[in-house]
């Protein structure tokens, strides 16, 4: 399989594994709304965020949505075209390798990108996910009319589609437009309503398809020369006795089949998406301008339209959708209204001065983009959280530095998939479908001697049942204990239903 070169090719395909792991630190003022929906926003550098979610995401997102820099040289304007291309691809190849461990079996990943990259993304996606994976390359129209400026300038983005060929089975029909719709009559007052019809043959020579065909009108059709029926002839009746054959106001023409409007599912999308279904930069422009207003707003945002199809698409409600460029906060919002849950990634202050606000008001209720065709009154939150301080050394010890809630968070996360609720004073971290946690670290229990509050021995084990009681007074199921050391032996562990875990080797990292 062809391959891409470039200046720094060797170290970037090794770089995953030398991007330190960091904690996630909720920062609970710029957290909104309900806390319990699963949605994040993190601030900070993508590869490092990545990083940070692979022992609690890993395999579980099933629609992954980037819109990364194009590379036209505004991005990385001091550097030569050949080093500025690099650099372009030095960026994009360890954050491809994160996703591709974060996407699940049965979910895609879509990568906006223009003509200035699309080609070299393209082999560095066959590559990275596997060239069998690779779906279709999506043409989206983003213009509304052409660019006076230029001769044959562009009038659409490229949106590469990647998923496991049993996975795209899956993808979901898109709904009818009003157009489609439109299309649907009624000229013979069928009862089962408004319908189109559409052709009764079928590609090939087949001997049981070739039968002969006469109309209520009394004209014979054999099928079209290199063409048969589309059904054995015994079907054609039962669908003729039925009404479902359409020959015509006459009853003369060659037989076509009905397709009623009350039956329609949707249709499959092609690899044509028009601005007049899937929105275009104008509209996109108007909906981030209503947000932030002119002076503030994102250069290029996506519409929320285009969103909304590729999740109409990729997801079912309540499935987890990813964006680590998140930009303009169009993914996180889009999902947010569509009843998806999500994990939005974007860097700097625009975390805060952007996506921050834009959340804010999708909680709240925005009548933004897709918000009234889905009915979008508000509701649900998120959590919003930053990077801490790397959790592991060089050795793969804990850092000293590490604070109790911190190490806290990231084991009730990575146990339960949940965000943690605690302050971080008690050992007991909570109870989680039937299963309690709990963390012996950095002398929670106010000793850091080792019998005194980091080993789990049977005096630390009592008070952890103990503090259990605040939330459970009855709790008599299994707990998971982090600890330095144990000693407590196995079948003393049995007996109390006790599954001890050491740090840090046993706590998640990538």
């Amino acid at each position: 399989m062809p391959i891409l070169s470039w200046l720094t090719r060797e170290d970037d395909i090794q770089a995953v594994k030398d991007v330190p792991y960091r904690l996630l630190e909720e920062v609970s003022e710029h957290s909104f709304g309900a806390g319990d929906t699963g949605n994040m926003l993190v601030q900070g550098d993508n590869l490092e965020a990545l990083k940070a979610m692979l022992p609690f995401y890993a395999g579980q997102v099933k629609c992954i949505y980037i819109d990364p820099p194009y590379n036209t040289g505004s991005a990385f304007e001091h550097y030569d075209d050949n080093l500025e291309h690099s650099k372009w691809l030095s960026m994009m190849w360890p954050r491809l390798e994160l996703l591709r461990e974060l996407m699940s079996e049965d979910g895609s990943i879509w990568v906006s990108v223009d003509d200035d990259e699309a080609h070299y993304m393209k082999v560095m996606l066959d590559e990275i996910f596997g060239r069998k994976k690779f779906v279709v390359n999506c043409l989206w129209q983003k213009r509304t009319s052409p660019d006076g400026r230029i001769h044959m300038g562009d009038a659409h983005d490229h949106i590469l589609v990647y998923a496991d060929p049993a996975a795209r089975t899956q993808f979901n029909a898109l709904p009818l437009s009003e157009d489609q719709r439109k299309s649907y009559k009624n000229p013979d007052n069928d009862p089962k309503g408004p319908w189109v019809s559409t052709d009764f043959t079928a590609q090939g020579f087949r001997p049981n398809q070739m039968y002969e065909i006469t109309t209520p009108g009394g004209t014979s059709y054999l099928p079209p020369e290199g063409r048969c029926w589309a059904n054995l002839e015994e079907n054609f009746i039962r669908l003729r006795n039925k009404g479902r054959m359409w020959f015509g106001k006459d009853g003369t023409s060659r037989p076509r089949i009905k397709n009623y409007l009350s039956e329609a599912a949707g249709v499959n999308s092609w690899s044509w998406w028009s601005n007049k279904d899937a929105g275009h930069n104008q509209e996109a422009k108007k909906e981030i301008n209503a947000i932030f207003g002119a002076a503030n707003a994102f250069d290029t945002p996506k519409p929320e339209r285009l969103i909304e199809r590729i999740l109409s698409v990729a997801t079912e409600p309540g499935d987890l959708v990813l964006d680590s460029f998140l930009c303009s906060e169009t993914t996180a919002a889009v999902a947010h209204k569509m009843g998806r849950k999500y994990i939005g990634i974007e860097m700097g202050d625009h975390a805060i001065t952007h996506c921050l606000p834009r959340l804010r008001a999708v909680v709240e209720g925005d009548e933004v983009g897709i918000s009234k065709a889905h009915g979008w009154q508000g509701g649900g939150g998120f959590r919003f959280y930053k990077l801490g301080a790397n959790a592991f050394d060089e050795s793969g010890h804990i850092c000293p530095d590490i604070r109790f809630p911190v190490l806290a968070a990231h084991v009730w996360f990575s146990e339960t998939n949940t965000p943690w609720n605690g302050k971080g004073k008690s050992p007991a971290l909570g109870i989680h479908d039937g299963t309690a946690y709990a963390l012996l670290f950095n002398g929670i229990l106010g000793d850091k001697r080792p019998d005194g509050g980091n080993v789990l021995t049977s005096s630390t084990l009592k008070i952890i049942q103990e503090k259990l009681k605040k939330f459970d007074k009855n709790f008599s199921g299994p707990l998971v204990v982090y600890g330095e050391s144990s000693r407590m032996g196995e079948a003393r562990l049995k007996r109390e239903n006790v599954t001890f875990k050491q740090t840090p080797y046993d706590v998640k990292v990538r």
